[in-house]
């Protein structure tokens, strides 16, 4: 079916691309993610958003030319942009405070709900479709979460809470980025992102700057949120680089590869960060998840890799089936 002139374009669906961008965008992230919480000890949470946000624009204008200059920033969706926005803020800002205290396995591992809960929230915001097998093997997922953060238990810690929130804002985003694909370039998506990252940690800045907050602060993660800003040294300048290149970097290959692919077909292969987080957790800060963690990751790593196949399955089935109208 071709489309009829002025009527909307249909979404780009294109697999191969989009899982190669979504395995780029895990790379970038884990690394992003450990320069984070290297440097989470002497800077405070909303001064690296500011720096990496301010160099991450710069890397992402320079794509926005590549990809047909400053005019693609132009959307006759404002709201919806700057909801997907604020929302990939809440997600980083709050995976973010967590990865202060918790391990970076862990953390990864109560955040790695999320591609489960876009392929839940593919149904009705995106009209895609899921079986009982696959709301099944989700659930199994969500009791992976559950086994891992124990509620009531003597370990269980608040802060695990925090990348479950991450993960539920991180979801919502990644469904408006396919709904919003259809019109919009991946470089002015995420130039939109790194704009209104750079507006809230000067916000941040502007009101919290000081750290007169942060006095008497008990909690790890609100002390890191808080703090008071602090020149960078001279031997961290190529590590806020690098968190400003990544930046740049996750945003344009994540809204790249869901606005080429839908999002049932590309979450799974999220699940790549997780043996990365775990390698790069235990290499460079001496954390292994203990035998509960890797249950856990077990369960959600097992009921999203079914959910995948599943897909696949129901996508080779229905490209079989003859269509109606075609001679032959």
């Amino acid at each position: 079916m071709t489309a009829t002139p002025g009527s909307p374009a249909a979404p780009e669906n294109n697999p191969a691309k989009a899982i190669t961008f979504i395995l780029v965008g895990m790379v970038f992230i884990t690394i992003n993610d450990s320069v984070i919480k290297f440097l989470s000890g002497d800077y405070p949470l909303h001064q690296m958003v500011f720096f990496r946000s301010g160099i991450g624009l710069m890397f992402t204008l320079v794509l926005v030319q590549i990809e047909g200059g400053f005019q693609i920033l132009r959307t006759a969706r404002p709201v919806l942009h700057l909801i997907r926005a604020l929302l990939v803020v809440v997600a980083n800002m709050s995976f973010f405070a967590a990865l202060a205290v918790l391990p970076l396995a862990d953390t990864n591992a109560l955040f790695f709900v999320s591609p489960l809960l876009i392929t839940l929230l593919s149904v009705p915001l995106l009209g895609e479709k899921v079986g009982v097998r696959r709301l099944l093997a989700i659930l199994v997922g969500f009791l992976g979460v559950l086994i891992m953060i124990r509620p009531g238990a003597d370990g269980f810690n608040v802060t695990m809470l925090l990348p479950l929130l991450a993960a539920s804002a991180y979801a919502l985003m990644q469904v408006l980025t396919r709904k919003l694909g259809v019109a919009s370039k991946a470089s002015a998506m995420a130039a939109y992102i790194q704009l209104t990252f750079l507006c809230v940690s000067t916000g941040f800045f502007i009101v919290a700057g000081d750290g007169r907050f942060a006095e008497g602060v008990t909690d790890p993660s609100l002390e890191f949120l808080l703090r008071a800003w602090v020149w960078p040294a001279s031997s961290d300048w190529a590590l806020f680089i690098l968190l400003g290149v990544m930046s740049g970097g996750v945003g344009y290959t994540l809204s790249m590869a869901y606005r080429t692919a839908s999002a049932a077909t590309v979450a799974p292969y999220e699940y790549a960060a997780m043996p990365m987080s775990v390698a790069v957790g235990w290499y460079l800060f001496g954390d292994w998840p203990s035998p509960t963690i890797f249950l856990g990751i077990a369960m959600i790593v097992g009921s999203g890799l079914y959910v995948f196949l599943r897909e696949s399955q129901k996508s080779r089935t229905i490209a079989a089936l003859p269509k109606r109208g075609r001679a032959g």
